[in-house]
């Protein structure tokens, strides 16, 4: 891999991302405390070891000031864009001034993400897909100052990763979320007026569709809170089932309960 590769989060995608680039050089992951640290740390060994590779390539740090060693940052924390327009302009500054800057955002304005950050002409949106290091698909997203060298060095990056990068308008989910929500929300408001069980609905999908995994399922493995907030930034209504159980805080996988129990 040509760049060196910092990753900014503790959370699935940072540590998938992070196990994926390991492969092939060393990569810097910034977690925001040592709690959060710690719990990437052993993401990253149960990650790591699926994949067979070594976890000591990722050197874990809650020190931002770490990122000024590497040519490339990708930003993946919570899909919020306070949190995260707060955060870039500080990745910025950390990382080296011809870094090539991005976000993992799946639903966010990457032109806001962009000019949050301070550098519009070397970012871009990298929307990743979890399981990472299962999903070959990269959706990219650039907003219209970058530059051709970002796009050339986006699409290089993602080549060195082994995905297939798709390069994406930079609308409200890009094209697989705005494209799947829609779809998963309509199995939620079925489930309601059918009164079906989860597992009907989902055996249907999966048998007759040909889908790899059911719509509720699919929805509790993503998380019911990020599905809401997906569903909100593509302007679609947001099921009243999902609603209730993210205010129960009832999330899905993350947290033993959605519309399956763990």
């Amino acid at each position: 891999m040509q760049e060196r590769l910092g990753i900014v989060g503790g959370g699935a995608i940072a540590c998938g991302l992070a196990a994926v680039a390991a492969k092939d050089g060393d990569v810097v992951l910034w977690a925001r405390s040592e709690e959060s640290a710690d719990r990437s740390r052993k993401s990253l060994d149960k990650i790591c070891g699926r994949q067979e590779v070594d976890p000591s390539k990722v050197r874990v740090t809650t020190d931002l000031s770490d990122l000024s060693g590497v040519t490339a940052v990708i930003e993946a924390i919570a899909e919020d864009l306070d949190a995260k327009s707060a955060l870039l302009p500080r990745i910025a500054e950390a990382a080296p001034d011809d870094a090539l800057l991005g976000s993992t955002t799946s639903s966010l304005s990457v032109s806001a993400l962009a000019s949050a950050a301070g550098a519009p002409e070397r970012f871009v949106g990298l929307h990743v897909f979890n399981p990472v290091p299962r999903m070959a698909l990269v959706e990219l997203a650039f907003p219209d100052e970058a530059t051709q060298e970002t796009r050339e060095r986006a699409h290089a990056l993602c080549a060195a990763l082994g995905k297939t990068a798709v390069d994406v308008p930079d609308t409200p989910g890009f094209v697989v979320n705005k494209l799947l929500f829609p779809y998963l929300f309509s199995a939620v408001r079925f489930l309601e007026e059918s009164g079906l069980e989860p597992e009907a609905i989902d055996t249907c999908m999966k048998l007759g569709a040909g889908h790899p995994m059911g719509p509720l399922a699919l929805l509790d493995y993503v998380g019911l809170d990020v599905a809401k907030a997906i569903g909100e930034s593509i302007g679609e209504q947001i099921p009243r089932t999902i609603e209730e159980k993210v205010a129960a805080g009832q999330l899905g996988k993350k947290t033993g309960a959605g519309f399956y129990a763990a």
